[in-house]
């Protein structure tokens, strides 16, 4: 049961994985996430960067279960992603940035169309707003995730932004 208002802010942050709204996080969910950031920016799934798209989505999707998936049938409950957030994460959130750091790379790479390294605030959104966020919301999430005002968003500002998003304070 959730009872903490982190708990519940973790628990909110479910439904940003679960793809398919089944009601759990599993592989399917992160190769969905995968095929959509690829058909957005229109990179084929055999390409270099598709291949480390779906590369990075595995390595996330592994770390996230190895963290969360307490009962190991290779899905995660909405209880054991709180339980895995609240009780793994909560002291140590630059664990989860990493853990997640491979797909975050590789999908910047798909979004950095101009190749210099860094992702614009407009393809951020494009990203998000692939992965389901609703575009107000993206919109805003992009522009946050700038935080040095440069119109770039980086690696780094990426994973710093990640960890903090889905590891929330209480």
């Amino acid at each position: 049961m959730v009872s903490t208002e982190y708990e519940r802010r973790i628990a909110a942050r479910f439904a940003g994985f679960d793809q398919d709204g089944n009601g759990y996080i599993d592989r399917e969910d992160f190769n969905a996430a995968t095929k959509a950031v690829l058909a957005e920016f229109d990179t084929a799934a055999r390409s270099d960067k598709g291949q480390a798209l779906y590369v990075g989505a595995e390595a996330f999707w592994q770390g996230m279960a190895g963290i969360a998936d307490r009962d190991g049938d290779q899905r995660i409950t909405r209880e054991e992603f709180v339980n895995g957030a609240v009780k793994r994460l909560r002291d140590n959130p630059d664990r989860f940035g990493e853990i997640a750091r491979p797909f975050l790379h590789a999908a910047l790479a798909v979004a950095d169309t101009d190749g210099d390294g860094a992702a614009t605030v407009e393809e951020a959104v494009r990203v998000l707003r692939a992965l389901g966020v609703p575009d107000g919301v993206a919109a805003v999430a992009a522009a946050a995730l700038d935080t040095d005002a440069d119109g770039r968003i980086g690696e780094t500002e990426v994973v710093t932004s990640f960890a903090r998003y889905f590891t929330v304070p209480e």
